[in-house]
């Protein structure tokens, strides 16, 4: 789907740990795929995301690494700007140097620690769209819109209810 003023919007939720919050289908209205960072908490997540968009996910920490439904990593590439997903667990302590330097994608996309991170580095993009499931750490639950437009990626975090 499109945006009202051009491009294509990607749904990017983690750490839901085996919930969907209702605020979650509003959050995510419109998007055409759903990436999803790992610690996902079962098939019935998948399940009912799938009812906003098809959703591709890796596995996190949590998740059972056997589960053909969760992937290491997903790279993908959509109109020319390329994405890397990953659970971010791989790399210890994930940041954006860290991250940025292990994949070559123009966006990134991890989870694992549940705090928000939006970093522009030139024209790359480091993004963790915070922890969607139930609330630990103190942190409010979000999700985040990626949109490319013109070849050029630019997220929005949307808290959740």
């Amino acid at each position: 789907m499109s945006e009202p003023g051009g491009g294509r919007v990607i749904g990017l939720i983690s750490d839901t740990h085996g919930l969907v919050r209702a605020s979650v289908f509003e959050a995510l209205a419109g998007v055409e795929l759903i990436l999803h960072a790992g610690d996902v908490g079962g098939d019935e997540v998948l399940a009912e995301l799938a009812t906003i968009a098809p959703v591709l996910a890796v596995f996190g920490n949590t998740d059972w690494m056997a589960d053909p439904s969760l992937a290491p990593a997903i790279e993908r590439t959509v109109d020319g700007v390329s994405i890397h997903v990953s659970h971010g667990h791989e790399l210890g302590r994930p940041t954006p140097e860290r991250l940025l330097a292990a994949y070559a994608a123009d966006v990134v996309v991890y989870g694992h620690t549940h705090r928000q991170l939006v970093a522009r580095v030139g024209e790359r993009l480091v993004v963790n769209p915070g922890a969607a499931g139930p609330r630990r750490f103190d942190l409010a639950p979000s999700v985040a819109r990626l949109t490319i437009a013109a070849g050029r990626a630019d997220v929005a975090l949307v808290p959740l209810a």
